[in-house]
């Protein structure tokens, strides 16, 4: 009997959004439209800005309940239910990985998905039949990141699709005092990383606080960009065909969203 090989699937990075994503218009369509292109997973990996723990952790390897990390939002967002089987077999071969790579790993088995995993999969795999898991970024340094992401590729021939899921510009506290429309950083920023990422500039966007326009406003602490750089490392440092799914601004920021392979 012929094994079945799984498809290598793409790596991701999506601009995640917050709990009210759900009610825009748009947005929602537009995840869904994109998980309707790609092969469909066996396990998926999510590298999320809203979950910094060093070691590198593992998440919950069965079904958890979410992590509703946010505060302030009407109740019906903390009633969101994502009940995705757990992914062990995906964790240990990152386990594997990382360990054979001299890299430090631990276990958190009780953290469910954060929002930064779970608001775009409700959108992209409504049915949560797939397993995920989720892993923390140990460190914001983007070289780091890249490492890890380098790293944790062959998992794509397995049929695992990594996704990094932040935000392409991340200053709440500019939008809050900017008035409305689109803030002319967030703008800046978002058209210069089009045009990183097109020129495959990596040394640019590894020094995108000094290199780019606005670098510092677009994102005062770093953590909504640095999920980027797993998904470049997972790519052979982006050097696989890029293709921008999702632009546009919700809310001011940038929601740039980008497919590798």
């Amino acid at each position: 009997m012929t094994a079945i090989v799984p498809e290598r699937m793409p790596a991701l990075y999506l601009s995640h959004g917050a709990p009210p994503l759900a009610d825009d218009p748009l947005w929602p369509g537009q995840l869904a439209a994109w998980s309707a292109t790609l092969p469909r997973p066996r396990a998926i990996l999510m590298v999320s800005a809203h979950w910094e723990e060093a070691p590198l952790a593992l998440g919950a390897t069965a079904t958890a309940p979410l992590t509703y990390d946010f505060r302030g939002f009407p109740a019906h967002y903390y009633e969101v239910r994502y009940e995705a089987p757990g992914a062990p077999r995906l964790a240990e071969s990152v386990r594997k990985l990382l360990r054979g790579a001299g890299m430090p790993v631990q276990d958190v088995p009780d953290r469910g998905l954060d929002h930064g995993a779970y608001v775009p999969l409700v959108e992209m795999y409504p049915e949560a039949d797939i397993p995920v898991l989720q892993i923390s970024m140990p460190t914001l340094d983007p070289r780091k990141l890249m490492e890890i992401g380098r790293k944790l590729a062959p998992l794509r021939d397995e049929g695992v699709l990594i996704v990094g899921s932040g935000f392409f510009t991340h200053n709440l506290a500019a939008l809050r005092h900017g008035g409305g429309g689109v803030p002319g950083w967030s703008a800046e920023f978002d058209a210069w990383g089009r045009e990183a990422l097109r020129a495959r500039d990596i040394d640019a966007l590894l020094d995108f606080e000094n290199k780019s326009p606005a670098g510092r406003l677009a994102h005062p602490r770093t953590e909504h960009f640095a999920p980027l750089f797993v998904t470049l490392g997972a790519s052979g440092d982006g050097d696989e065909d890029r293709r921008d799914v999702i632009d546009g601004f919700w809310m001011g920021l940038a929601k740039r969203s980008l497919q590798f392979g």
